[in-house]
């Protein structure tokens, strides 16, 4: 895990620095971003308030310009942004409670357990239940590396990142449907590209280390959570 040989560049901050090993348990992963039309489904299934906020909770960002998703006659529908101009688009301006309040839901339609413990912004885990939950920083590094049959590609399924990702020169500087690039080793699309994807990890980059560790959950509190993309 980590900033190895075959990326030439990495965060200034050095954030993915020392290269370290890292085991992980079996786990299933999405093959697709979450799209519009999935999270919109679910801020109307559960009730989210007008200004895209749970219980005092903001689950996405009505506010900001790129956000795609807009409310009217009390639903939620895509209205389109510069940045967002299909359903099938990944969502965008989701905060992380968000996140894990979509994945409580989708549980919910699935006839699983729920992952999650949410109470306003206090979120803790049920480890040993089958809900859907945000991947830990590694078991997401993991998959985007194509897991036990990965090639070492530099992106996510192919040493040319045209072929795997949408970003700044190839995207007309807006998010594409998803699954419309080749896939990585395991069958996952845009895990280089398209969007940052939330972790369940807090950020903090003094934590990575030169030992072994068996599935990581990164630090116990922090300020930020990851993203990866």
């Amino acid at each position: 895990m980590g900033c190895t040989s075959e990326q030439s560049e990495c965060d200034n901050d050095y954030s993915e620095y020392p290269v370290h090993t890292v085991t992980l348990s079996s786990f299933y992963i999405s093959k697709y971003e979450v799209t519009h039309r999935q999270y919109i489904e679910f801020l109307n299934s559960v009730g989210v308030n007008s200004n895209g906020s749970y219980n005092g909770v903001e689950y996405i960002d009505m506010d900001d310009e790129d956000c795609a998703v807009g409310y009217r006659n009390g639903r939620f529908y895509f209205k389109g942004s510069s940045r967002a101009q299909t359903e099938d688009t990944p969502v965008i301006e989701v905060t992380w409670y968000g996140a894990v309040a979509f994945c409580n839901w989708l549980s919910e339609q699935s006839g699983l357990e729920k992952f999650y413990n949410i109470n306003g912004t206090n979120v803790t885990m049920n480890w040993g239940v089958n809900g859907y939950r945000l991947p830990t920083e590694a078991e997401w590094e993991y998959a985007a590396r194509g897991g036990n049959a990965s090639q070492g590609y530099k992106y996510s399924g192919s040493n040319n990142i045209d072929e795997v990702a949408w970003y700044w020169s190839n995207s007309n500087e807006r998010t594409q449907e998803v699954g419309l690039k080749q896939p990585n080793e395991l069958g996952t699309y845009d895990m280089t590209g398209n969007v940052w994807e939330w972790c369940w990890d807090w950020y903090a980059p003094n934590t990575y280390h030169k030992n072994h560790y068996h599935n990581p959950l990164g630090p116990e509190f922090g300020e930020k959570k990851v993203t990866r993309g």
